[in-house]
């Protein structure tokens, strides 16, 4: 295991550009108030903010006409309504309980493990070697209701991944979680600049949701529909799976040498790399980066989704308490945090109406109020990006090469 990074290791412009338009660490109080900012700030948080609404939109509408035939097969079986309001109930339950171990049991045995080279663009873009990994998944639903017909995903249940190594043995692994709809590994690998963490020493290795890319089933007409198809139940086994099928992937990286891990991810990446933090204590450090953290809370401003969930609430009688309960399941509000307090960090975007940054403040409350950076832009477009993969790099340093 490399002890300390190398020489060469100062930090590079990121390949993709975006407006230099500084963030900064929140202060004892919280985000700053608008009065705060300076006026270059104020624009580009007021003018993300309003191009994330027509993004917001689009993807509330995504996931809104993946939710129509669960809705509509309900509409019709009355007994699939009994049996949407008892998953509910059972996750209301779990949530309840705040028993990460009960809710998140650990996988038993140690995956087996599939390796071959990735495609030339990807070695192109790390400069080094680059593998993609396989494993089927041995996930059982957490809902024993649910387990039938959760086996029947075969392409879902094959776990896959892609790992840049270096040839001189294992290094400190920088995991990265993708968000919802955006599991390409080449999106993913500029988007987080991740050719400047392995150039700084790192390994990495890029996790792929379930129902994402290689995991969605055939059919689906996008990336990541899986997640939603089910309704709500579905929605938590995925995120139940999403952690499950991680911890697979630590215990690989254990085995192959790996001891210091440091995991971040995206929206619905950040929220599952919460999630995780609060199930598994073999992560160094933890940056969520535009989490949610309560969905059904950001559901209600996502306008066509909004509207199609309280139908399906009305069609299935649920109240909105149990709907909340029920998702308190798989928030990371619901678990303490297993990574200590001074290896937590909290990315948030001013303008970001996705994942708005209220949402990211309840985790830093949750969290002890640790490290927690803001930048000025939204959801998709990270203004001033390159200040806060600096904030990202002297943050892990310290915890990743001693």
């Amino acid at each position: 295991m490399v002890d300390s990074p190398p020489s060469d290791a100062a930090p590079v412009d990121p390949p993709i550009p975006f407006p230099d338009v500084p963030g900064a660490d929140a202060t004892k109080g919280g985000l700053p108030r608008r009065e705060d900012l300076t006026w270059e700030q104020k624009l580009i948080v007021d003018s993300s903010a309003i191009a994330d609404l027509g993004l917001r939109t689009t993807l509330a509408s995504v996931i809104g006409a993946a939710m129509l035939p669960r809705m509509a097969m309900a509409a019709l079986r009355p007994a699939q309504v009994r049996a949407e309001r008892d998953a509910l109930e059972f996750y209301a339950e779990m949530a309840a309980a705040r028993d990460p171990a009960k809710a998140f049991p650990a996988p038993v045995e140690l995956p087996r493990v599939s390796t071959r080279p990735a495609n030339p663009v990807a070695e192109w873009m790390a400069h080094g070697r680059v593998e993609n990994i396989r494993f089927t998944s041995s996930f059982e639903a957490v809902n024993p209701a649910m387990r039938d017909h959760r086996r029947s995903y075969l392409r879902n249940n094959v776990v896959h991944a892609q790992h840049w190594r270096h040839d001189d043995g294992p290094h400190p692994t920088l995991c990265v979680i993708h968000g919802f709809m955006g599991s390409a590994y080449l999106f993913n690998g500029l988007f987080f600049s991740l050719p400047w963490f392995y150039r700084a020493g790192y390994d990495v290795l890029l996790y792929t949701l379930p129902f994402h890319g290689r995991r969605a089933e055939k059919g689906s007409p996008y990336s990541g529909y899986g997640y939603f198809a089910d309704g709500l139940a579905g929605f938590a086994e995925a995120m139940a799976q999403a952690v499950y099928d991680f911890r697979s992937v630590l215990d690989y990286l254990e085995y192959t040498g790996v001891d210091r891990i440091a995991l971040t991810g995206m929206s619905l990446g950040g929220y599952t790399s919460a999630l995780i933090a609060g199930v598994d204590d073999r992560l160094q450090a933890v940056i969520p980066n535009v989490p949610v953290v309560t969905p059904d809370a950001a559901f209600d401003d996502w306008f066509p989704a909004s509207v199609l969930v309280k139908l399906g609430n009305r069609l299935s009688r649920t109240d909105k308490d149990l709907m909340a309960a029920a998702s308190a399941f798989h928030s990371p509000l619901s678990y303490q945090p297993l990574v200590p307090k001074d290896r937590r960090l909290i990315i948030t975007g001013l303008g970001d109406r996705l994942a708005p940054p209220e949402q990211a403040e309840m985790l830093w409350e949750h969290w002890d109020r640790c490290a927690f950076h803001w930048f000025p832009g939204n959801h998709i477009v990270h203004v001033s990006q390159p200040d806060y993969l600096r904030r990202m790099t002297r943050f892990m340093k310290d915890v990743m090469f001693v």
